[in-house]
């Protein structure tokens, strides 16, 4: 019996159309959110059934939109707002960092800010320096700031209605990569409630503990699972946010593994990555039996090549390259043509793109 599917995307949609029907304080806004394509999927046909009071398509305006977005906030509502790319949310870091993020403690905590910030990465497709940036470290850094980064569809919606929930900023940062995956709709994890701050045992071992978030979450299990198929017994914990930092289920792993590749989907200089690392090797609970390593991104713009991009970016190929240098264990046979894609640069066959 084939069972329905359901993809990230309409699951992003199934979210984002309960919260508008059962709140009335709940809008969302963005440009792009009336678009026939509805930013990737996601907000499709929600401005024909709740009006442009409550689905606000922007004008090309960050700083501004998203300014009267963080003013709904503090009046008593309940937005969300929609960037296409998080490269042109730079153009709001003002009202994120100084309003948002500061307003709750400025008043003592007396006043919250209910506010999400739905920001979509574009790496790949030859997007390019300007249009594949992944900053959560940026966003991390800032107190008062949640940072969630979704890994799953079977578990997306339920981080989106955790954000939403919060009563203060949630910054969330979903890959492109992730929105055609699908799951099955009778699968009792869609409706699981997930708190922010804890993370995910996605693949038990013993030899290695794995840490990464987001679309390299998927890499890494491509690369966990090969690598179990030659008796490396690898834990993978998927960090689902990344402030605040699920630190104690990272020790308990590495208390019982003692090797630690952390994957980073930022540049390496300054990375979350690091700060992770940092934290393990400040714990008195942890000693490592190798120096922990990690997978991130050189320090220089994406490439816009089709041609180079692979050597470029994280793959599950590199990461098991770096379990197994870790490790001091010999690369099996054929492994890195198993874990190499026909094609660098696309995430399914499904893909049309641009947008």
């Amino acid at each position: 019996m084939a069972f329905m599917q359901r993809s990230a995307a309409s699951e992003i949609l199934r979210v984002l159309d309960h919260n508008l029907n059962v709140d009335p304080h709940f809008l969302i806004g963005g440009l792009g959110v009336a678009d026939p394509k509805g930013v990737f999927g996601t907000t499709l046909g929600l401005a024909e059934k709740y009006g442009p009071s409550r689905v606000l398509e922007t004008p090309t305006s960050e700083n501004a939109m998203t300014g009267i977005g963080v003013g709904l906030a503090i009046s008593g509502y309940r937005p969300l707002m929609i960037h296409q790319r998080l490269d042109f949310f730079l153009l709001a870091m003002d009202q994120l960092v100084n309003s948002a993020a500061k307003w709750h403690f400025m008043f003592g905590g007396q006043q919250s800010v209910p506010i999400t910030f739905r920001l979509i990465t574009g790496r790949g497709w030859g997007q390019g320096p300007t249009h594949s940036q992944n900053l959560h470290s940026w966003f991390a850094h800032i107190p008062g700031l949640k940072v969630v980064i979704p890994s799953f569809a079977h578990e997306i919606g339920s981080l989106l209605q955790a954000s939403i929930d919060d009563p203060n900023p949630v910054v969330f940062i979903e890959d492109r990569w992730i929105h055609n995956m699908s799951v099955e709709v009778n699968d009792l994890r869609i409706n699981q409630k997930i708190k922010l701050g804890t993370a995910h045992i996605c693949h038990p071992g013993n030899d290695i503990t794995v840490v990464s978030s987001g679309y390299l979450s998927i890499e890494a299990l491509k690369a966990v699972s090969n690598l179990a198929t030659h008796n490396v017994s690898v834990e993978l914990i998927d960090l689902r946010t990344i402030k605040p930092l699920d630190l104690e289920t990272i020790l308990q792993s590495l208390k019982k593994t003692r090797n630690l590749v952390v994957v980073d989907s930022g540049h390496e200089i300054a990375s979350f990555g690091k700060e992770i690392i940092a934290d393990v090797i400040m714990s008195k609970d942890v000693l490592l039996n190798n120096p922990p390593q990690l997978v991130s991104l050189p320090d220089v713009p994406e490439p816009t090549s089709h041609g180079v991009i692979g050597a470029f970016r994280v793959s599950a190929a590199k990461i098991a390259m770096s379990i197994l240098n870790t490790l001091s264990f010999s690369a099996p046979k054929d492994l890195f043509h198993k874990l190499t894609p026909d094609k660098e640069d696309v995430p399914d066959a499904t893909f049309t793109g641009p947008f």
